[in-house]
């Protein structure tokens, strides 16, 4: 039936045997059968891929775990550089890093999985390639290999998550590649969208990146099911507040942080809207007061769902209201004494030149230190030809004003004489 290319016989034999073997437990002699029917001359295609579903079906009923990892071990080098059977040589590469994994060899089941790229799969559903990715890149941070979990990561692209509901599934044509159904164990795409996130989470975490943390956060919160849900709503949102405070000044944070502020979920949390007013309002924050406030609410975040905020989160928070009250002193003043300054910020000399130095290196603002005067300039230096320019514009508006005058000044007068002639 092989060499004669009988499809439907061929198939039906194949399948025979192996279940021969399974219904007398011969589970050695399984696998010698399923490396000899794939290595025959001439195999046909359909009777491989029909033998390796069959088998696969086979696992969960082998009597021990060694028997397992043989029969997994068979069935992924028979499908190894088989097109035709990459989606099953997926599934059994995940199966035995979970294995792994739960051996406790976390390093060799990031491996194993790291030898499959599923973006490249037609015949994968979706929601399935996600779940591997993700897989992929959780086992990566397990083992603290940020640079690759980072490479992994990108393949996904966020809006993947968007679900349209308002597109129909399109019919396939003929012709077109067959996506099978994803497994019943995948998550939806909605609870794909979170874990992807947590891990994002796990991994700007490392690096302290507290506006990706934010945005992440933020991702998570703006799902429909979050937001209807209270008791999960409530402990993002005071994430979400801490890490913008905690975020450094820039376009994208003062966006977000303008935006949170217009949550009507946040009026429920007053002290956290009154967190997002300070950095929001142009006054100096006294750190002891400020400090004193939300000790607490800093320390009660530990036992809230995503845990401590860091170990330099308290350092990081300071420095933040240091920045702050610098960018408050330069918006008032544009020249003003050092000593001044410190009593200000409530800082040493010492600590005041340091932090408006790294804000000025950071390029937040323009600023120059006069050290033997003790003096911090926040002017702007212009050349000649800025100063000229600024001269001719100044004359070119005054000019303008002096001939609108006089038009009005015409136009009464003529108005005028019109009313005395009448």
């Amino acid at each position: 039936m092989r060499l004669a290319a009988d499809i439907v016989g061929t198939r039906r034999v194949v399948l025979t045997i192996v279940q021969l073997c399974r219904e007398t437990n011969s589970w050695k002699q399984l696998n010698e059968q399923i490396v000899l029917i794939s290595k025959r001359r001439a195999q046909l295609k359909q009777a491989v891929s029909a033998m390796v579903k069959q088998c696969m079906s086979y696992i969960d009923e082998t009597p021990d775990l060694d028997t397992r990892i043989e029969l997994i071990k068979t069935l992924n080098n028979i499908s190894a550089g088989k097109i035709y059977v990459e989606l099953e040589r997926a599934r059994l590469v995940r199966r035995l890093a979970k294995i792994k994994e739960d051996q406790g060899s976390i390093s060799e089941a990031a491996e194993l999985m790291q030898e499959i790229a599923v973006e490249t799969f037609g015949a994968m559903a979706k929601t399935e390639k996600i779940a591997f990715i993700l897989e992929q890149v959780r086992l990566c941070l397990d083992c603290n290999d940020y640079m690759r979990a980072q490479i992994l990561a990108r393949k996904i692209n966020p809006r993947v998550f968007v679900v349209d509901t308002g597109k129909e599934k399109k019919k396939p044509k003929e012709g077109d590649a067959v996506i099978e159904e994803a497994p019943p164990e995948i998550p939806s795409l909605l609870e794909l969208k979170r874990m992807y996130y947590e891990l994002m989470i796990r991994y700007h975490s490392h690096k302290n990146d507290y506006l990706e943390i934010c945005r992440s956060y933020h991702a998570i919160y703006d799902t429909s099911t979050m937001k209807e849900d209270p008791l999960q709503s409530t402990p993002m949102l005071r994430k979400i507040c801490w890490y913008l405070v905690l975020s450094p000044h820039d376009p994208m944070q003062s966006s977000l942080l303008n935006s949170t502020l217009e949550d009507k979920k946040l009026q429920d949390l007053p002290k956290f809207r009154a967190l997002l007013k300070h950095f929001v309002t142009m006054e100096v924050i006294h750190w002891d007061a400020f400090w004193a406030f939300y000790e607490g609410e800093f320390n009660m975040e530990s036992s809230l769902p995503g845990g401590v905020l860091g170990p330099r989160a308290f350092e990081d928070l300071r420095q933040r209201v240091i920045e702050h009250n610098i960018l408050v002193v330069s918006k008032y003043y544009s020249r003003i004494r050092l000593v001044r300054f410190a009593e200000l910020l409530n800082l040493s000399l010492q600590e005041t030149e340091k932090h408006l130095s790294e804000m000025v290196v950071s390029k937040a603002f323009i600023a120059k230190v006069d050290r033997p005067a003790g003096i911090v300039s926040f002017q702007i230096r212009k050349d000649s030809n800025e100063t000229l320019n600024s001269w001719a514009t100044s004359i070119e508006r005054l000019l303008d004003l002096v001939e609108k005058s006089c038009h009005q000044i015409h136009r009464e007068t003529m108005v005028h004489r019109v009313t005395l002639k009448a």
